[in-house]
């Protein structure tokens, strides 16, 4: 489908890329490990144990610095900094495991950073090993990590293979030597080629590849090249971000000019051509950035209602609770979200004290719940069913704005529910917008901007 200009550029606000809700701008500081501690006990202990749960570990470190990369990371070239962390992050996890009255199911598992890939193939079995001492493997799992294709090794990827990990993800942002120079992240297309060829050997059945548009000196004949490039890699998903220029909050954008940055009408150009070349090679468009391949379970998952959304993003296994290990992760309790400390100091202090190292977070409202339904159906399912208590709140905050949506065909929508056109599925962020009560009750929260722009 050709993506109207009009609306482009309409519906470029910034908005939201709903991994939670309410989103982490309106999560209040200070958050008690103690009160998390009795939430996340009580909500494990009345979850169901067979659905298992999610487990994220945050890797921070990398040996030089991406100028784009707005993560939480720690540059060095030390690699005697593994063990120490990997020690603070299977105490963490002891701390979770004391607070379940069962041995903990993991269904699905996330390896982010950072580059998880710093750590060696040894060190990464030591760590994942340990954890899995304390838990059950669930029989249907997945999990899945994070490479940088110049140093994730054949060694890296049997021994992640050979503990149970399938799905790979490789940070490539763009083929072209002039935006890798100025993004400080230089990697030849046939070193991307060979990773991609090795986890295959490997047996990974699914390698996803990361891509940016709006990166400083992209222009439409570079990007064409670059998905040229990247569809002939045969990827089975490709995840394509737009690049949110923060400087106010990652400093290492500032390194390089912003006279460089695409303008908003090259970076528009570079969206629907992009879209149309996914869409031409057999890519399907999940929504929120993401594609699959036909025979890739993301897709099949989406067309049968499968699919979820959490801070990992889209993903397979619906379970109701998180947990996240390492500095800055972000945990789940279903009825509340928590994140660790920022810093590496303060997480290490905090876990050496026998406590658990959050330090923001919220605790949800029945009415949040209700609205963070809403947010996730449209996101993963293209539809959602209105509860006819909220009836009063949709009317009032989020009916206005859905009118304009569905004058503009992104949708259709009455009292009872609403359904994603096939128009509308390019504009996900935007349709779950009307139905952010945090953001509508209180505009004023912050003179920057709180969200990168939707395109």
């Amino acid at each position: 489908m050709e993506l109207p200009a009009n609306l482009l550029i309409k519906y470029n606000q910034p908005v939201p890329r709903y991994t939670s809700y309410p989103t982490v701008p309106f999560w209040q500081e200070g958050l008690v490990p103690g009160d998390w501690a009795k939430l996340f006990s009580r909500q494990f202990k009345t979850a169901n144990p067979e659905e298992g749960i999610s487990v994220y570990i945050h890797l921070p470190f990398c040996e030089s610095l991406c100028t784009y990369c707005g993560c939480n990371k720690k540059i060095t070239t030390q690699h005697s900094v593994e063990e120490d962390y990997i020690e603070t992050i299977l105490a963490e996890w002891t701390i979770y495991c004391g607070l379940m009255n069962t041995k903990p199911i993991i269904r699905e598992l996330h390896l982010g950073g950072g580059t998880p890939t710093f750590f060696s193939p040894e060190n990464l079995t030591h760590l994942l090993t340990r954890l899995f001492e304390k838990a059950i493997i669930h029989p249907q799992h997945e999990f899945s990590f994070e490479g940088h294709p110049n140093n994730t090794t054949r060694q890296h990827l049997d021994a992640l293979y050979a503990l149970g990990f399938r799905r790979v993800s490789f940070g490539v942002q763009d083929h072209n030597p002039e935006v890798q120079r100025v993004i400080n992240r230089i990697q030849p297309v046939e070193k991307v080629a060979e990773v991609i060829r090795e986890a295959r050997e490997a047996g990974f059945t699914s390698v996803n590849v990361d891509l940016i548009y709006g990166l400083p000196l992209q222009t439409v004949e570079s990007m064409k090249e670059t998905i040229r490039q990247t569809i002939g890699l045969r990827p089975d998903r490709i995840a394509f971000y737009s690049y949110a220029h923060v400087p106010w909050t990652s400093r290492a954008q500032r390194l390089f000019d912003e006279n460089d940055l695409p303008s908003t009408d090259v970076k528009m150009q570079l969206y629907r051509l992009s879209k149309k070349m996914f869409m031409e090679a057999g890519y399907h468009d999940i929504g929120m950035d993401h594609f699959a391949m036909p025979h890739d379970d993301l897709y099949l998952s989406k067309q049968e209602g499968y699919l979820h959304r959490n801070f990992m993003g889209y993903t397979l296994q619906r379970t109701s609770m998180l947990i996240g290990l390492g500095v800055s992760s972000i945990s789940d309790a279903g009825m509340g979200y928590a994140q660790n400390n920022k810093t590496l100091h303060d997480y290490a202090e905090a876990i050496q004290r026998g406590e658990l190292a959050v330090n923001k977070g919220i605790f949800l409202t029945e009415e949040d719940r209700a609205f963070r339904t809403y947010i996730l159906d449209i996101s993963c399912k293209g539809k959602t069913s209105f509860r006819e208590e909220d009836l009063p709140i949709l009317e009032s905050i989020s009916f206005p704005l859905l009118d304009q949506l569905e004058e503009d065909g992104l949708i259709t929508y009455d009292s009872k529910g609403l359904q994603v056109t096939e128009l509308g599925n390019h504009f996900i962020r935007n349709i779950c917008y009307p139905f952010d009560l945090h953001v509508h009750r209180k505009k004023d929260l912050s003179s920057q901007p709180l969200f990168s722009k939707a395109i």
